[in-house]
């Protein structure tokens, strides 16, 4: 009880200098501070280091422990703000550290960027333990339209006065859900004068001029400001120039409010993975404003542990000769060109046609389109199920029966479940006389398989945002699996080589060439990263 009562007296003492409803003291002009952002919808948590100056109007936050480095500077002719990052080129430049420069103007003026909200409009609310430490809560809330928005700050004394952390809360009452949410996180915070080697950027002379595109210059030059100062201009922007480029149209307000909150997501994510260095970059594409469950549907790959009527694979230990270090069918006309499997789990048809139309061009010299659609319609009795899920090696069984047809004598590609008609469409069907597994996750074997018979069916682990939105580079995912139980999309190795000294496979996705690199990915071998080694297969004719 004693202590119990002791307690309550310490925290009743403390809150003495605040009265409900009371503002924050003001935060210190001049402050060295480093912490974490953490973007729960984007599940991230990002390191930052800031020095910030509000008096001279100049600023540095550093985003990946230094990975990229952001300057803001103001002045009279509108300042300027500054970019440090690593930049590779492909046979150039490895992780170069480069600079870039974008100038303010009289009408989009740059300014210091305080890591600390105005604290003007919060209130007190009470006194409480957080974090380890005697704290000061203190809220504000906003509507602005159909949206709720709650700031709470979490300030200490202990060790001088500074915040503890920052959070905010979205609710969209159209949507009768949160719609955003983010924290800053504060592990130091000291009130002291950057030094000017700190504070000041790089020689402007050695800085390449940099012009974002529309609502782009906060996400790139930046990002801090969306949080500090809940700055979703850029998202407005660029969400309707992503609108425009592909030609989106909503059903309603709702939906229209609900893809604009994926996009605001995603776009922190694909932004925030470019800020830690990666060796390969993100980008946005026609899948920034779906959600998780609806990329869920899109990957329809369901491994068939039976029986897989696979031929013996007849390499013990092959290899490549030794001049071969990079491979590229594409260059030797043997793949079609990327196609889009649309809102339909079909990826496991374009994997099995795409390795029929390469075999088939191997043995015959002749390069067919051949049709996803008939294996989606017809081939459930061999186990598959349509846009709902399937895999290669059934799809071989039902070819070994029937034949697969060409895409002009069975007709287009739906992206959906239709009527099966393929005794009308036999004329040009490709047979082939079986189908060869590679043996499970081999890197070795599977590269000898594609030099020696052509590019494979394989299936990976793409159940991962940043294979959803990879743009270039070698694709390495530590978070990939690498068992069957991990795979979960398929698609078609058509090469390999050596990238700035990582080995990779070259992959032809079924996404359209909106996605990747026009439609292709450099997926790293190291560790059979997601997979591609695991349930590699090869047409026999």
């Amino acid at each position: 009880m004693d202590r119990q009562f002791g307690a309550l007296l310490l925290l009743l003492t403390c809150a003495a200098g605040y009265s409900p409803g009371d503002p924050p003291k003001p935060m210190p002009d001049r402050y060295i501070t480093s912490g974490i952002l953490h973007l729960p919808y984007a599940e991230l948590h990002e390191p930052f280091s800031a020095w910030v100056d509000l008096k001279t109007d100049n600023s540095r936050l550093d985003y990946y422990n230094g990975v990229m480095k952001t300057y803001q500077m103001g002045g009279k002719d509108g300042g300027s703000s500054f970019k440090i990052m690593p930049v590779t080129v492909d046979g150039k430049v490895y992780n170069k550290m480069m600079c870039f420069k974008t100038p303010g103007s009289a009408e989009v003026p740059m300014h210091a960027q305080p890591m600390v909200p105005n604290v003007a409009n919060f209130s007190f609310v009470r006194r409480e333990k957080f974090s380890g430490r005697i704290c000061d809560k203190f809220t504000m809330e906003e509507d602005v339209g159909q949206k709720h928005n709650l700031y709470s700050l979490w300030t200490t004394t202990e060790g001088g006065y500074h915040p503890v952390l920052y959070e905010m809360k979205g609710y969209d009452s159209l949507l009768d859900s949160h719609f955003d949410h983010y924290i800053v996180q504060y592990t130091t915070f000291v009130a002291a004068t950057p030094s000017k080697a700190d504070i000041s950027p790089p020689d402007p002379t050695k800085c390449s001029g940099w012009n974002p595109g529309a609502g782009e210059h906060n996400y790139l030059m930046n990002p801090m400001r969306e949080f500090i100062h809940n700055d979703d201009s850029h998202v407005e922007e660029s969400f309707a120039a992503f609108k425009a480029r592909h030609g989106r149209r909503y059903e309603d307000d709702k939906e229209h409010t609900q893809r604009k909150n994926h996009f605001r997501h995603n776009m922190r994510y694909i932004h925030s993975k470019n800020r830690s260095g990666q060796k390969f970059r993100l980008a946005a594409n026609h899948f920034t404003d779906r959600s998780d469950s609806e990329m869920h549907q899109m990957r329809g790959y369901r491994y068939n542990s039976g029986h897989r009527g696979s031929l013996k694979f007849p390499y013990r230990d092959a290899r490549i000769p030794d001049n071969v270090t990079d491979w590229d069918w594409r260059l030797r006309g043997a793949v079609t060109p990327v196609k889009d499997q649309s809102v339909c789990g079909s990826c496991w048809s374009f994997g099995t046609t795409g390795a029929v139309e390469s075999g088939y061009f191997l043995h015959s010299n002749r390069l067919v389109r051949l049709s996803q659609q008939a294996l989606i319609d017809c081939s459930w009795g061999q186990g598959n199920n349509g846009c709902d899920g399937g895999e290669d090696t059934n799809s071989y069984k039902w070819i070994l029966k029937h034949g697969l047809p060409t895409e002009d004598s069975y007709g287009p590609y739906l992206g959906s479940d239709a009527f099966c008609h393929v005794n009308e469409s036999q004329a040009g069907a490709v047979r082939i006389k079986g189908h060869t597994d590679v043996p499970p996750g081999s890197v070795h074997a599977a590269k000898y398989a594609l030099w020696k018979h052509g590019p494979l069916s394989v299936a990976i682990d793409a159940a991962h945002r940043s294979f959803v939105f990879y743009a270039n580079g070698v694709y390495y995912e530590p978070q990939c699996g690498n068992s069957v139980n991990n795979l979960d999309h398929a698609v078609l190795a058509v090469g390999f080589g050596i990238l700035d000294g990582e080995p990779y496979w070259l992959v032809k996705n079924s996404w359209s060439t909106y996605w990747g690199n026009a439609g292709y990915v450099l997926m790293s071998m190291k560790d059979n990263n997601c997979g591609v080694a695991t349930a590699a297969t090869y047409v026999n004719f």
